[in-house]
């Protein structure tokens, strides 16, 4: 039950990773690349955890 879970929420620093990464594919753009991998078919339930992580870090950060 718990190697669900972890598998289930992705680390700090495995979204601050795919944040760079994000922003190196989009551009410069990590929030706008990230909900937009979101909406692409046949994500798995981990890279989807992952990109809703960065969607969440991204919106929270101050302007």
């Amino acid at each position: 039950m718990l190697g669900w879970l972890r598998a289930a929420a992705p680390t700090d620093a495995e979204v601050r990773a795919e944040i760079w990464k994000l922003g190196g594919r989009h551009l410069g753009w990590p929030l706008e690349g990230a909900l937009a991998e979101l909406r692409e078919a046949g994500l798995t339930a981990a890279r989807a955890a992952l990109l809703r992580a960065c969607v969440a870090k991204l919106q929270a950060r101050p302007a």
